[in-house]
């Protein structure tokens, strides 16, 4: 009901619905939201279930999604970059090895690693814990920002459809 009463505000509404309600959506208290003032200037997926938080400066944060840690199960080590790593998109950022399995991470875009997550050194189930937050891997320099408009990354609603559309 309340949806016919909105009208064309629907659509608005329901993507502010669905940012709150995922569980794939970044955590606003961790660094990757709270670097900048303002929080990121977009937050975009991969089909391999990462995640890149960029903000208004460039840097950026990559992480794996919540989906990613928990098809994985408890992380037992997580392979960081070296900082100062160039890496292109597609390239590997690094791995998480749990109980199940091993998966790479890929980059988004291209950037430079300006630190790594140095806590997932000590603390693996970070992954778990946090995985859009402060579970997240390295914090990155991008190249190009224009990278960040590549069709084949995904704003929150899409890459939510996207896990539907595999599941059914």
């Amino acid at each position: 009901m309340f949806a016919r009463t909105i009208g064309s505000r629907t659509c608005g509404a329901l993507r502010v619905f669905v940012r709150a309600q995922s569980s794939n959506a970044l955590t606003k208290t961790a660094l990757p939201f709270t670097y900048s003032q303002s929080g990121p200037s977009a937050v975009l997926y991969t089909r391999q279930h990462e995640w890149i938080a960029a903000h208004q400066d460039g840097t950026a944060f990559v992480g794996i999604t919540k989906y990613a840690a928990d098809a994985l199960g408890d992380a037992t080590y997580v392979e960081l970059p070296e900082t100062g790593s160039s890496l292109e998109a597609g390239e590997s950022l690094g791995s998480v090895e749990s109980v199940k399995s091993a998966s790479e991470i890929y980059q988004p875009v291209g950037a430079e690693v300006v630190e790594s997550n140095a806590a997932l050194e000590e603390s693996p189930q970070l992954i778990n814990a946090d995985p859009m937050g402060d579970g997240w891997i390295a914090k990155v320099q991008i190249h190009d920002a224009n990278e960040l408009q590549n069709a084949e990354l995904l704003s929150l609603e899409a890459y939510e459809r996207s896990l539907k559309e595999d599941h059914e």
